[in-house]
């Protein structure tokens, strides 16, 4: 995965609340076992209409929001069931980032899993990002060592992240490449398996 440091990135929003994970990626693309090419079924009930052609109404169809890598979006994102082909598609999209006022547990977790920060702020705060949001040029930054974001106007506000987690994504670590820190280790211990089944 890639690292998260200081990321600087243009955003879009969802201003809904209760996007559930069938919203996110409807079931019906559920069935292939890739984990890239998801991206293009994002919100696909929103995005396209029933001839499969992009609502000109739908936020992430707006010219404003193309290239955006932080997503702006209403409480309790995530909701519904576990599946993580939610922060898949998200990420290959190309969203790094989503913020808003709460978040699903599970799709929390899921997305730190695949490296993409969750980050909680307060109603106001995410309120005012989506304002500053809607002008074509603005970009925010997160400050992950810090537990900071920044945005237009002198915006600075601090988030809370758990410490293991920041430590995944501030080296671009995985649960895998936790495990393959220890690779020296499980040999060793293999060898002995061996030897004892040997006798």
């Amino acid at each position: 995965m890639e690292p998260i440091t200081v990321y600087r990135g243009k955003p879009a929003v969802l201003d809904r609340n209760n996007v559930d994970t069938d919203q996110i990626i409807p079931k019906q693309f559920l069935k292939r076992i890739e984990r890239t090419g998801f991206g293009e079924f994002l919100f696909y009930n929103w995005r396209y209409n029933e001839n499969g052609e992009l609502r000109e109404d739908f936020e992430l169809n707006q010219p404003e929001a193309a290239g955006a890598s932080i997503l702006v979006a209403g409480e309790n994102f995530g909701c519904g069931s576990s599946r993580e082909h939610a922060p898949w598609s998200l990420q290959d999209f190309g969203f790094q980032i989503v913020i808003a006022p709460s978040f699903a547990d599970i799709f929390k977790n899921n997305c730190l899993k695949n490296g993409i920060l969750p980050i909680a702020l307060s109603a106001d705060e995410v309120s005012y990002l989506m304002k500053e949001a809607k002008n074509p040029d603005v970009e925010f930054t997160v400050d992950l060592p810090n537990q900071k974001v920044y945005g237009p106007a002198d915006f600075v506000t601090e988030f809370d992240i758990h410490p293991y987690w920041k430590e995944m994504l501030v080296n671009g670590w995985d649960e895998i490449s936790i495990t393959l820190q220890y690779d020296d280790q499980i040999a060793k211990y293999e060898q002995t398996i061996d030897v004892v089944s040997t006798k």
